[in-house]
């Protein structure tokens, strides 16, 4: 039989309106909103249920929504009985709620870190001098070599190896737009500028990567009492010192998720259980590797399915 891994969504997962059905139906799950809301020192779950979404969108608010509504899910998911999970991983933001259910982050925290990673992100880089562009259809090789021709227009980095001929780049716009074409003239089949506020995940976040170093030398990270795959090296890791060091180069580095999944994947990793808003990862794995058994729980629905299917006959209801 084959082991099963918990991987965690990253930004771009949110919506308007999560979360809110988990505390309809699972009352327990609303104390993550109070940590949350106390820890932050703003009602999370008022954005989370009501928005606006361009207040949801921005960078410092949308990472510990996703944490938190990520972490909601995980409570009740194991509420229902113990899952034997070897493994977790999280892809870039989502690798904070991956240390939060190895036991390595606590989750106030954790919702604190992912504000403050958020500004630390958003100051790094002045508004419009950044940005991203997602690449389709072209082997990582060719975009790697494409970013360093381009480079003498403006630093451009791979920044997410996502999937096999998904990869999106980041750095200064001048850069991204150089790498955009020539990926085009290569033989992309798209070339889509996203819609973020900073390039993200490139040599340009240093300033924030600096700034969350101290952060971290403030919180206690423990030992993960299960591996966690790094976005940094995909590879397992459980040292608390190895785990901070990677935090920070997480900041400047770029995203290994085909990489990670491909790892666990060889390693006899067979189901994935994605937890938390959104179905972006379930999409990715689908691609990296079609074989593998893909699990969703985003919300009251999904876990609702997830226990239909993962225990036949076992009710959603059966919540305390």
């Amino acid at each position: 039989m084959g082991k099963i891994a918990f991987v965690f969504p990253g930004q771009g997962s949110q919506y308007v309106g999560m979360g809110k059905d988990l505390v309809a139906k699972f009352s327990y799950t609303k104390k993550f909103f109070d940590e949350a809301n106390a820890s932050l020192g703003f009602d999370l779950s008022k954005l989370c249920f009501e928005g606006p979404e361009d207040e949801l969108k921005k960078t410092e608010n949308t990472q510990p929504a996703i944490l938190t509504v990520s972490a909601m899910c995980l409570e009740a998911l194991r509420s229902f009985g113990k899952i034997a999970v070897e493994a977790v991983a999280g892809h870039s933001l989502g690798e904070y709620t991956a240390l939060y259910a190895a036991g390595s982050l606590s989750f106030r925290d954790a919702v604190k870190l992912v504000n403050l990673r958020g500004k630390f992100m958003q100051n790094a880089v002045p508004l419009g001098e950044g940005t991203m562009a997602a690449i389709l259809g072209l082997d990582r090789n060719i975009v790697n070599d494409i970013c360093i021709k381009a480079s003498s227009k403006g630093t451009v980095e791979a920044a997410n190896i996502n999937s096999p001929g998904q990869i999106v780049i980041s750095g200064k716009v001048a850069g991204v737009a150089e790498a955009s074409g020539l990926c085009k003239e290569a033989g992309a089949k798209r070339v889509i500028e996203l819609q973020v506020s900073a390039p993200f995940h490139s040599s340009l976040m240093k300033p924030a990567a600096d700034s969350l170093a101290e952060e971290l030398n403030k919180i206690t990270i423990k030992d993960a009492s299960i591996p966690v795959v790094s976005n940094v090296t995909a590879d397992y890791v459980t040292s608390a010192g190895t785990i901070k060091e990677l935090l920070i180069r997480q900041m400047t580095s770029p995203v290994l998720w085909e990489d990670s999944i491909m790892k666990m994947s060889n390693d006899g990793f067979d189901t994935f259980i994605e937890v938390g808003p959104g179905k972006v990862l379930t999409g990715l794995i689908k691609k990296i590797n079609p074989k593998l058994k893909i699990y969703n729980v985003a919300d009251a629905a999904t876990l609702g399915d997830f226990l239909g299917s993962w225990h036949p006959g076992q009710p959603a209801e059966a919540a305390r």
